[in-house]
């Protein structure tokens, strides 16, 4: 490492300062969810903010984390950390560095927190990075005085804290705009968003002048074309959309696909702005049916079957769009699917669908308040987002000043760090060198 530290301080590798156990995995016999066994942890999934969820347990451990280790992250992906809670397994996606020396194990935790860029960027592999245990255990962590270490990590924890406090009131703010969003549409589905003309109601609860129908009733419902290896290639190749196109804040044009349209199929299955896309099917009943509208950003443009198309004109457009945006999201769609691990709604299934459609001027004033109310939302969301950013942001700036020397005052007095891995490298037996693949 070419950066200065303060005086005192010291570079030192993982290996020098930490006893480094890197990870194997277990026989997947001996596998079990029931609690048998070790703890057993097998990489990033499985952490939280500090410490990972314990999910597996082994009969059979063959390489074990001790209880405040730091495990790192060494594949898919390389750097991210957490703490080891209690003495555990772990699988080769990880390696558990134990602090030697009287170091802390937040102290450690924290700088590699701070490093993990530098050592994420030595990563390679052809399917995903990983870091090899030569490339760990030389990776350089900026070591202080023992006893600055201890300010270093109050100092931090107290920044965090404050940090976490604002990070939890933005995240449960966040979670009362979707609740926000899900109240207005109900508002707004049954009524009472705005206020109707005609204040009777039905035994339904409906005004009197609203309809139960069908989507059949009041729009053309087609399926997209499959894609099989016979229009893979051919001479009319065209841009289509598929159910990844498809988000719940509109299309997404980043990836769109080509494939052969005969100039025969434009009526069934080419776009026009205005058309509603729902998908098709999902794995998620929540995601059966989520809608976007086409706005004719690419002209011709088709669709593929994981998309249902839904034709209608005029301000029944977007009445429809927040209709089954509504539906979707509670899980309607998902519930009158086919299937059991994958949900198809399929295009009779769509047809056939109830809806709520309320008469035109009122149409009007529905969708005119849904927008009013979630652009206000939307404003709120993103100034939260935002909120969350420069806090991520803050919390890296925390932890270079700590690592630079700029958190806390130095004592020239302290015992430096040189002479604490002085004393590392006498009690610790020598560590073998790895070795090398042949």
């Amino acid at each position: 490492m070419s950066e200065p530290l303060p005086p005192g301080w010291k570079w030192a590798t993982v290996n020098e300062v930490s006893h480094v156990v890197l990870g194997q995995s277990p026989p997947g016999s001996s596998y079990n969810d029931v609690g048998r066994g070790s703890p057993f942890f097998q990489g990033k999934a499985e952490f939280g903010s500090l410490y990972p969820e314990v999910r597996k347990w082994t009969t059979d451990p063959k390489k074990q984390a001790a209880a405040g280790s730091v495990l790192v992250s060494v594949r898919a992906p390389v750097g991210p950390t957490n703490i080891a809670p209690f003495d555990c397994a772990i699988g080769r996606g990880l390696a558990a560095l134990h602090p030697l020396g009287g170091i802390g194990t937040e102290y450690l935790l924290w700088a590699m927190r701070h490093t993990g860029n530098a050592l994420a960027k030595q990563g390679t592999g052809s399917t995903f990075d990983a870091v090899t245990g030569a490339q760990l255990k030389t990776h350089c962590l900026p070591i202080s005085p023992l006893a600055e270490q201890v300010r270093i990590v109050n100092a931090i924890e107290k920044h965090f804290s404050r940090i976490d406090a604002v990070e939890s009131a933005a995240r449960t703010a966040l979670a009362k705009l979707d609740t926000l969003r899900r109240t207005v549409l109900t508002a707004a589905f049954s009524g009472r968003l705005v206020k109707p003309l005609n204040p009777r109601r039905g035994p339904d609860g409906l005004p009197e002048d609203w309809q139960c129908l069908s989507v059949g009733d009041v729009s053309d419902v087609q399926l997209g074309r499959q894609r099989s290896p016979n229009n893979h290639y051919g001479p009319h190749m065209h841009p289509y959309l598929r159910a990844a196109n498809i988000t719940w804040n509109g299309i997404d044009l980043n990836d769109v696909k080509e494939m052969n349209f005969d100039p025969s199929e434009a009526n069934n299955f080419e776009l026009c702005a205005g058309d509603i896309l729902l998908n098709e099917a999902s794995g998620s009943p929540n995601e059966v049916g989520k809608p976007a509208i086409w706005r004719g950003e690419i002209e011709p443009c088709y669709f593929q079957n994981t998309l249902l198309r839904v034709r209608t004109r005029g301000p029944l457009i977007h009445y429809l769009y927040w209709h089954f945006h509504f539906l979707a999201r509670l899980g309607k769609f998902g519930e009158a699917g086919r299937g059991v691990n994958i949900r198809h709604l399929g295009k009779q299934g769509l047809v056939n669908f109830p809806i709520i459609i309320a008469p035109l001027h009122e149409q009007k004033r529905i969708v005119a308040t849904i927008d009013e109310h979630f652009s206000r939302i939307d404003a709120a969301k993103s100034s939260l987002e935002r909120c969350l950013q420069r806090c991520s942001t803050l919390r890296r700036a925390v932890l270079a000043a700590a690592f630079s020397g700029r958190l806390v005052e130095q004592d020239p007095n302290d015992e430096p760090a040189s002479v604490l891995l002085e004393r590392i490298a006498v009690e610790q037996p020598k560590r073998r060198t790895p070795r090398k693949s042949a």
